[in-house]
């Protein structure tokens, strides 16, 4: 078997199954098989432009706090800043992991427009969520926030019953508060729901070869997320590494999230700078 169709089957075979091979005949055509983390991306139809490697803060990220924030505001915040040395312009932040302030101190040190800041609110009716915007950006020190999601979203019905919601974020979009919006899931219904919606505009996804932690299995949940990248909605993958189950198979999950075509940009959470650099080099050592 020649090593580009060996490629073709591997990727098909590790939860891509869904993917036809004028896909993969298109991949390969255009010389698509390099990348870096420093990759500048587009989010679907925002027009918001950034690193292809979000730097995550949030690992087992709940009730203010993640094994980021454990380094410190100043620890935290030096890292942010060497992933910006590094090219990496994407900030992965939100409420529930405790680390507005340390994404704040380092914007200290980064132009503010050079940088994306993606943010997330657990915010079920309408005043509260006006609220959380309002007192985000307090928390980060800017006047916008470059990603707003709603965090954590179950319900298969969500886009009617949060419908007040969603249209206070609305209102704070058009008003420059924010430059745009969209969700992370916890069920597939959610996604499914997700990648139906009009106005879901960024959609941030669990998506790794072998499931773990994820909405459904992977070719369920990449069917949901090809129909949504179809209407132009961006795709950020998040556990990547599957929380941290294929901590030893960094490669692999590497490999499979750029082989699918279909993710705008990842978020990951290094613990340290090693780590970071660790991963900036396995994702430009990845070649398809």
């Amino acid at each position: 078997m020649k090593r580009r169709d060996f490629l073709k089957t591997a990727a098909l075979g590790a939860g891509a199954a869904w993917v036809g091979t004028n896909h993969f005949k298109t991949l390969f055509a255009e010389g698509a098989g390099r990348f870096s983390a420093a990759d500048i991306v587009t989010l679907g139809k925002t027009g918001i432009k950034t690193s292809r490697l979000a730097c995550g803060t949030g690992t087992v990220g709940y009730n203010r706090g993640s094994h980021q924030t454990a380094l410190g505001i100043q620890g935290l915040a030096d890292l942010l800043w060497r992933g910006y040395d590094n090219g990496l312009r994407f900030f992965d932040t939100a409420d529930s992991y405790g680390s507005h302030p340390h994404v704040a101190a380092a914007l200290k040190r980064v132009p503010r427009e050079k940088v994306t800041i993606m943010t997330k609110s657990w915010a079920r009716e309408p005043k509260q969520m006006l609220a959380d915007i309002d007192r985000y950006r307090k928390e980060l020190n800017t006047d916008y926030l470059d990603l707003l999601m709603m965090h954590c979203l179950t319900e298969p019905n969500w886009t009617e019953r949060f419908r007040p919601v969603m249209d206070a974020v609305s209102e704070a979009q058009e008003k420059g508060l924010i430059r745009a919006h969209g969700c992370s899931c916890h069920k597939i219904e959610a996604l499914r729901e997700a990648a139906k919606s009009p106005w879901v505009q960024v959609i941030l996804s669990r998506i790794n070869p072998i499931g773990s932690n994820m909405d459904a299995d992977p070719a369920t949940v990449v069917a949901t997320l090809t129909e949504a990248r179809a209407s132009g909605k961006g795709i950020i993958g998040m556990k990547i590494l599957g929380q941290g189950d294929m901590r030893t198979r960094q490669d692999e999950a590497l490999k499979y999230a750029l082989s699918l075509g279909i993710l705008d940009a990842f978020t990951i959470g290094a613990e340290n700078a090693n780590e970071q650099s660790d991963l900036i080099r396995r994702i430009a050592a990845v070649n398809l």
